[in-house]
């Protein structure tokens, strides 16, 4: 078993179950969405591509450039709420919320597409 492997599926994995978790819910219902596990997305993500520099093949071309997709989206989703909530200090209406959970929504889009490409790559690897 590759170790290295195993924590980059790990990281792969965690960042779409986290990122799942966040935008499950009423999209404008802010009750819905947890900040915390919305900051813990854009950590393990960020984790994630820098685990996937230094792969020199395709695969490890789009694996990264989706990675980097889902860290944008996920980075841009948590700076609207604090825009929304910090700065102009309103409570958090439901467009603003649909807002950050739309981008969010983007990301997941671009983990799926990670995990669906470490899939693939798992099923051609063959021993030699």
């Amino acid at each position: 078993m590759n170790l290295e492997k195993v924590v980059f599926g790990f990281f792969v994995l965690l960042a779409a179950t986290l990122n799942f978790g966040y935008v499950t819910g009423d999209l404008g219902n802010p009750e819905h969405h947890n900040v915390l596990e919305l900051y813990a997305a854009v950590i393990v993500n960020i984790i994630a591509a820098i685990l996937k520099f230094g792969d020199r093949t395709q695969i490890g071309a789009i694996h990264l450039a989706a990675s980097l997709v889902a860290t944008i989206q996920l980075l841009a989703a948590a700076m609207a709420w604090i825009w929304y909530t910090q700065i102009t200090l309103v409570p958090m209406t439901t467009h603003n919320m649909a807002s950050v959970v739309s981008l969010a929504l983007g990301a997941l889009l671009a983990n799926v597409v990670s995990v669906v490409l470490m899939i693939i790559e798992t099923a051609n690897f063959r021993r030699h």
